[in-house]
């Protein structure tokens, strides 16, 4: 068997998919993207695919290999993006081969189902307690939202007062059960976050989610020592090197690799067992498309320490197309009582609606987050 050729679709709301073509009939999906650099990401995807034309695509270790130690600069955002949704679409081909879903070809699966958590809120969170009842209505067991809208380094205490109103709402709106993840989103830097990580206590975060920008990781150290919440941090990580000094640093409690930006399948699945040695667990990022989650529960299903998978129905950026639109079959996933079931079908253990895909893909998108700035004119994180 051997790959003869690939598609690139860009689909709203903001993904890039990717179909690799066999001479058996066989194709591959995977979902390579960064949001707000799809295309860049596109145009990494097409410089390494000139390697993988005319070769067998069962040897997927070496394949990763090859595409990640043959360039002499290698890692970063885009290019294991790239690497990332070809690796998915590999795994895909070869769980199809052996008609087989890929958590088989891991080892089998450690867990039945999945838990998921669920979106409330928007970028500058509002009108949360009644979304996150909404939400315990539908029968999820957790939430996660954004903790602030911009700060500064260093801020009033207003916007303090103004997330920890916010938290206090979600945990009356949802009760004492209900799982609340708080994420930073790397907006918060270190003298605000210490504070606002204090504050949170009370209302029992499941996590505190990028109270640093990753570049900031050394940061979480002080954090820690400020409060009992499981830190957690990872999506802006994208490689096994990348996590191997936050795991010896024993600051975060929980890392969240995305699989279509950090090497796909081969690489999570080893960062996330390495993870597992320093009894780290793990909730791994996905506000993308249904190929990239349909990755993260074929890898959740082999490891013990994942223990919570972000999905993306509903997710404030998903205006145009949501999670399921482009399959076939949208109750692959079926949500039950805040539980996700691992598709079990050949491969990723979905069906891709491809007419639907190239309808879509006419229209595209040129997604890019927006850009913050403080009150005194600087520039904010967003």
């Amino acid at each position: 068997m051997k790959i003869t050729g690939y598609k690139l679709y860009q689909v709203p709301p903001r993904w890039l998919f990717l179909k690799l073509e066999t001479d058996e009939g066989l194709v591959g999906w995977g979902e390579p993207v960064i949001e707000g650099r799809a295309a860049t990401v596109a145009a990494a995807v097409r410089e390494l695919m000139e390697y993988l034309i005319g070769k067998d695509p069962l040897p997927i270790e070496d394949h990763w290999t090859v595409l990640y130690r043959g360039g002499f600069y290698r890692g970063g955002p885009i290019l294991m993006s790239a690497l990332a949704g070809i690796d998915q679409a590999l795994w895909d081909i070869k769980g199809k081969f052996f008609n087989a879903p890929i958590y088989q070809l891991l080892g089998g699966k450690a867990r039945d189902t999945m838990r998921v958590y669920s979106w409330i809120g928007g970028d500058r969170p509002a009108e949360v307690g009644l979304a996150a009842k909404n939400m315990v209505d539908k029968g999820f067991t957790a939430v996660k939202m954004n903790a602030t809208a911009e700060m500064s380094y260093v801020d009033s205490y207003v916007k303090i007062d103004e997330a920890v109103a916010r938290i206090a709402a979600v945990r009356e709106a949802g009760g004492p059960a209900l799982g609340i993840g708080v994420d930073f989103h790397g907006r918060v830097h270190k003298p605000m976050a210490k504070m606002l990580a204090k504050e949170l206590e009370p209302f029992r975060p499941m996590f505190i989610e990028e109270p640093v920008l990753a570049e900031n990781n050394e940061a979480l150290r002080d954090i820690a020592r400020s409060t009992s919440i499981p830190i957690a941090t990872g999506e802006r990580m994208f490689s096994r090197w990348d996590f191997k000094k936050l795991l010896i640093d024993g600051y975060a409690d929980i890392i969240q690799p995305d699989l279509s930006h950090a090497g796909g399948i081969t690489e999570c699945k080893k960062i996330i067992s390495m993870a597992e040695a320093f009894d780290v667990a793990a909730a791994p990022h996905c506000p993308l498309g249904p190929i990239a989650l349909a990755a993260c529960l074929q890898v959740d299903a082999t490891c013990h320490n994942a223990f919570i998978q972000e999905q993306s129905l509903g997710i404030h950026y998903n205006q145009s197309n949501d999670l399921l639109d482009y399959l076939t079959d949208a109750t692959v996933f079926e949500y039950h009582q805040g539980f996700a079931n691992i598709p079990d079908g050949p491969g990723l253990g979905i069906e891709i609606n491809e007419a639907y895909v190239q309808q879509r893909a006419e229209e595209g998108h040129n997604w890019k987050n927006p850009i913050w700035r403080n009150p005194d004119g600087s520039l904010a994180e967003w």
